[in-house]
């Protein structure tokens, strides 16, 4: 981060990034699969538990990355842990941060504080995973985006994440 971009406003924060849900993921077992989440954001990354023998498996596991600002991609990979041979891929997606980060600036010109307030729609396009319309709200000192979002390289599959962006000096 250089010296200008901290005079714009740049201030560290915590983004916490709940993976939610799968549905109708890939057979990559016999009958089901026993799914997993790997979360990454620029060089860091988390992972959810092993859900085994589920197609719609139910993680609601919270992520949490400190970061200087709500940008760049977060990559979800989703894989079938195998015990005695490399894990199998099940598709990924991704999300993109530059509308929690323009919410963000938005937040703040508004000076919200309290209440919640739809800030942003965010559509689905060919360029992005959602599976439907999106929106960034500010809620409870959190800029909140839920997503619906398409596994790709992969014969079927969604996940349901929900990302929320706290500045560390919000008030």
């Amino acid at each position: 981060m250089n010296e200008e971009a901290e005079g714009r406003g740049a201030r560290p924060g915590v983004l916490k990034v709940v993976v939610a849900q799968g549905t109708n993921l890939a057979i990559r077992d016999f009958t089901s699969s026993d799914p997993y989440v790997v979360v990454r954001l620029a060089d860091k990354s988390a992972k959810t538990k092993v859900i085994n023998s589920c197609l719609n498996p139910v993680w609601n596991e919270e992520m949490v990355f400190s970061i200087r600002e709500p940008l760049g991609i977060i990559k979800f990979e989703v894989f079938d842990r195998d015990r005695f041979k490399y894990d199998d891929k099940m598709g990924h997606a991704f999300l993109d941060l530059q509308p929690v980060a323009a919410a963000t600036k938005l937040r703040r010109a508004l000076k919200l504080t309290t209440g919640e307030t739809r800030l942003r729609k965010v559509a689905p396009t060919a360029d992005n995973c959602l599976l439907s319309d999106s929106f960034v709200t500010y809620a409870d000192g959190e800029i909140v985006l839920d997503s619906r979002l398409r596994l790709r390289d992969v014969e079927s599959g969604e996940l349901f994440v929900t990302v929320k962006w706290i500045d560390a000096g919000a008030t």
